[in-house]
């Protein structure tokens, strides 16, 4: 699941593919937002974890889960 975090004051987003659900990611989004956690914490699909202050935080956009591409075909 690729997943984008918009932070303010800051001109790159973070993006990440991790094996989180949607519900996952959006139950955390939410838990920060409401303050019940001061920071937004995922882990990436390499086991890495990726920490946002909650006060940061401008936007995350949830994608689609990626299907793994194999061979060398024509993109």
């Amino acid at each position: 699941m690729e997943v984008k975090i918009g932070v303010q004051h800051a001109p790159k987003e973070i993006v990440l593919e991790s094996g989180q659900s949607a519900d996952e990611v959006e139950r955390a989004v939410a838990d920060a937002l409401a303050g019940k956690a001061q920071l937004l914490s995922l882990t990436d699909d390499k086991g890495r974890k990726v920490l946002v202050p909650a006060d940061r935080l401008a936007y995350v956009e949830i994608g689609e889960p990626t299907a793994r591409r194999v061979g060398f075909g024509a993109l």
